[in-house]
């Protein structure tokens, strides 16, 4: 079994950043709009600035009250979609009751949709000709490219069908010519899906639902989950202990796809930059 250090990874991602950032003269920039007080989303939020900090990217936080409204909200994105020297705007999930999501979201410009979730990029997503790529089924397929895991005809299941990881997931997954199947709530039969999977990517956000006898010897399992044990320890939907004895690849968690994921924001955010420059 090889762990895949997603840490270790991401750090030498950022650094590849920095070095195209100061060696290319770029100026990027990211605006990151915060609704609320959810206290999760202020310590992404930290944790971002901190990446930004590390690889050159201008950073600004706008943080807006409970009580914004939806008028007030799409106000500010338009006013940073015209803002020439915005490359980035990331609208931090969950907003305060009251708030759609989705309708905010799709009025980011395409072009500085760094998240990659307006209707517009997951469209190119779909086609094969991405525009950008949503972070965290994009460092996942770094992971694959750094440990030099081949995808081609290779049987991947996915477990989750969210349109921030399982659904693009899947699309990134068929560009390289894998088999892929997504499993879900309503899936009759969960292990019978897994048992012969080669790759199984877990994402539901629901403790230790992968089971090292769903697992098959030499699998791989990336865990995308976020979760906490009764201790208040962060932990994933991957019963580590058990699986990691039958996996060729396991991801740890924390530590393996969470700082990937703000590696490829930094990257997005760059190849934002890039695109603006030229």
């Amino acid at each position: 079994m090889e762990l895949i250090d997603g840490k270790k990874l991401s750090k030498k991602i950022r650094k590849e950043l920095a070095t195209k950032v100061k060696d290319s003269n770029l100026k990027p920039n990211l605006a990151v709009i915060l609704c609320g007080d959810d206290e999760a989303s202020k310590v992404y939020v930290r944790i971002k600035s901190k990446a930004c900090e590390e690889v050159g990217i201008d950073f600004e936080e706008y943080h807006l009250s409970n009580t914004t409204t939806q008028d007030e909200l799409t106000d500010l994105i338009d006013k940073l979609n015209e803002d020439e020297k915005i490359d980035g705007i990331l609208l931090q999930f969950p907003l305060p009751k009251g708030l759609n999501y989705d309708s905010a979201a799709e009025r980011i410009s395409p072009d500085k949709d760094v998240d990659g979730f307006n209707p517009y990029n997951v469209g190119r997503l779909t086609i094969g000709k991405p525009k950008f790529i949503p972070c965290t089924p994009y460092g996942i397929m770094k992971m694959f490219e750094e440990y030099k895991i081949k995808l081609e005809g290779k049987k991947v299941v996915i477990v989750g069908r969210s349109n921030i990881v399982g659904k693009p997931m899947a699309q990134c997954l068929l560009l390289e010519s894998a088999t892929v199947t997504i499993c879900h709530s309503k899936t009759r039969d969960l292990k019978k899906e897994l048992i012969d999977a080669d790759i199984i990517i877990a994402a539901v956000g629901k403790r230790n639902i992968i089971k090292a006898d769903m697992v098959k010897d030499g699998a791989i399992v990336i865990d995308v989950g976020t979760n906490r044990d009764e201790n208040g320890k962060l932990c994933g939907d991957v019963d580590f202990e058990n699986v990691s004895s039958k996996a060729s690849y396991i991801t740890p968690n924390p530590g393996g796809v969470g700082p990937m994921t703000v590696a490829m924001l930094m990257n997005n955010v760059v190849l934002a930059c890039e695109r603006r420059m030229k």
